[in-house]
């Protein structure tokens, strides 16, 4: 899995590339979320659209992120995941718990309007 961040108007941005399924990469997701919560930024929008596979590891990583924001007084938001994941947070009822967004300025928006 290949991973980008970038962080804008206090926003951590998250692209992920490729199969979100555990270990290594995960917890290379982890420790750069972790590394940014610690410089006190509590919101944070993963980008899911390039992402072809995830499996309960990889959810799991998910809902550690969101609770992680959400402990902080932050949020995390889902941007374009497939529709093969989109199916998966239904059939799991993580649609109820995650916020989606069809881009970053739907992201930007619900994240800066979530202070």
């Amino acid at each position: 899995m290949k991973i980008e961040s970038t962080l804008q108007d206090n926003i951590l941005y998250v692209r992920l590339q490729g199969d979100l399924i555990g270990n290594p990469d995960s917890q290379q997701l982890v420790d750069l979320v972790n590394s940014k919560i610690n410089d006190s930024v509590i919101h944070c929008a993963v980008d899911l659209s390039k992402v072809r596979f995830i499996n309960s590891s990889g959810i799991g990583v998910l809902v550690s992120l969101l609770t992680k924001f959400r402990n902080r007084g932050g949020e995390l938001v889902l941007i374009n995941p497939s529709e093969h994941m989109r199916k998966l947070l239904i059939i799991t009822k993580l649609n109820a718990i995650f916020t989606i967004a069809e881009d970053d300025a739907f992201a930007a928006k619900f994240l800066k309007e979530s202070v």
